[in-house]
């Protein structure tokens, strides 16, 4: 059962593929790899071992990405957006870190999360040290909206954090709850990337707010397709796990419809494996399976095309160049993950 789409906008089809996103970056983001691993050092031990494992297990590093391809199109040619790319990568390195305890994961990136290896307390304590880190640089820049903006995307992380406890495990929650939850937990920080890479170019408002519109619906439309592959077969052919959602009893969208659009008997499975944790071995088949009948998964897809189209009429207003192809493209990628 495998998801595989080809997003389009209008007429056009973009390749998907991240490729000109990273060749144009590649000098620049080689710069904010050098600032990671330097400010990542401490005379703790334990801080770089634990933050390099994570560091260095091969992300793709898509938000620092955004922030310096934002400055570039916005034609800034200051070396500020090296250090705001990098602040961006350490809060969300934090993230991660802090959710894998939250969750109680095992698996980061193909790889046994830090907290498997060092303990809870040592991934929550040196994430909170990159987050330091990362407020740090932000200082260093001098722009005060760039910390604002990056402040306040840390604020509303930590809420969508807090608000996904609030609906997990529950087969009540809607649709427009769970959004609210990607919007906060996931978007936030795209949205924020984006956005200061215009603030520090000091370009107009409306610059501005159309980078935050196109970080914010690519994070969400990001997040969704995530949503999706965690029951799909795409998942596992990109050499991934299968099913951490579901064994984690996340209620993500397709999980979301599933439950809404099925029988009694289908809400009590849903109720069962996902409120009580009562999960045999077959149940994550027959997951896949009501939500192939129910269109769950492509309902998913459909929907985070929606936000990748929102994303890419955001960068409308700016002139056709290199920068606003890659942009546009990373769309495109975030949907299909064609590799």
């Amino acid at each position: 059962m495998g998801v595989v789409i080809a997003f389009e906008s209008g007429s056009e089809k973009h390749k998907a593929s991240l490729d000109n996103l990273v060749q144009l970056t590649a000098a620049d983001m080689a710069r904010v790899n050098d600032f990671i691993l330097e400010k990542a050092q401490s005379h703790v031990e334990l801080i770089p071992e634990l933050a390099g494992h994570l560091i260095n297990s091969g992300g793709k590093r898509i938000r620092p990405m955004l922030t310096v391809a934002a400055a570039r199109m916005c034609g800034y040619a200051g070396l500020h957006h090296l250090k705001l790319a990098m602040s961006v990568e350490f809060m969300h390195t934090a993230t991660l870190l802090h959710d894998d305890v939250v969750d109680e994961s095992d698996i980061r990136r193909g790889k046994q999360a830090a907290r498997v290896i060092w303990g809870n307390q040592a991934s929550v304590l040196v994430g909170d040290y990159l987050l330091g880190q990362a407020f740090k640089m932000m200082v260093e820049t001098g722009n005060l909206e760039c910390l604002r903006i990056l402040s306040d995307a840390a604020c509303t992380i930590a809420e969508g954090e807090v608000l996904q406890l609030s609906v997990s495990q529950d087969t009540t929650t809607t649709e427009d709850s769970y959004l609210k939850v990607v919007g906060a937990k996931t978007a936030a920080l795209f949205q924020a990337a984006a956005k200061v890479g215009a603030v520090i170019a000091a370009r107009p408002r409306n610059e501005q707010e159309a980078l935050e519109s196109y970080g914010r619906n690519l994070g969400i439309a990001f997040q969704l397709v995530d949503d999706a592959l965690d029951y799909s077969g795409k998942q596992a052919e990109l050499g991934k796990a299968i099913g951490d959602d579901f064994r984690e009893r996340k209620i993500t969208l397709p999980v979301v419809l599933s439950f809404r659009r099925g029988a009694e008997k289908e809400r009590n499975f849903w109720k069962r494996v996902m409120e009580k944790g009562e999960q045999t071995a077959d149940d994550f088949t027959y997951a896949t399976k009501l939500m192939e009948k129910h269109g769950a998964l492509a309902d998913t897809i459909d929907r985070a095309r929606h936000y990748g189209s929102i994303a890419c009429d955001a960068l409308a207003i700016f002139p056709d160049s290199e920068w606003k192809e890659a942009l546009t493209e990373a769309v495109a990628f975030c949907i299909s993950r064609a590799h």
